[in-house]
């Protein structure tokens, strides 16, 4: 049911620094940025970089998002519900999302919806810039 890594997010204290590592070190595309945050490409991988006062430490918004199709998320979303999870986050962007931990502890999302859905979604909402062209 799980169709590949939708994107994955890490948490910064400072977004201007990780901006210049991951796009000048690492070599990816810079495709969104907001006050927040930045949404990178990197090789076809959707990378987010969100800001966050906890970042070195402590609970934070890194995790990992798997792709679900839109017909297959109710099915999943209850599975992974009756399976006992915690949930560490409502969804409080575009798309179906769930959010929990798996046994480990380690943040994982149930995603329906690609990086284009995203954008379109924002466009007009925040005040952002797209880097296309970098």
């Amino acid at each position: 049911m799980i169709s590949g890594i939708n994107h994955i997010t890490f948490a910064v204290s400072d977004l201007d620094r990780s901006l210049s590592f991951y796009r000048d070190v690492l070599g990816t595309r810079t495709v969104y940025v907001w006050d927040a945050g930045a949404y990178l490409d990197a090789g076809g991988l959707w990378l987010c970089l969100s800001v966050e006062a906890s970042a070195h430490g402590g609970s934070d918004y890194t995790h990992v998002a798997f792709n679900v199709e839109a017909a297959h998320f109710p099915l999943i979303r209850d599975r992974v519900l009756s399976s006992g999870v915690k949930l560490w986050k409502e969804n409080q962007s575009e798309g179906e999302s769930l959010y929990f931990c798996c046994p480990d502890g380690h943040r994982l999302e149930l995603h329906v919806g690609d990086i284009d859905s995203r954008l379109a979604a924002i466009r007009g909402r925040q005040q952002g810039r797209c880097d296309e062209a970098q």
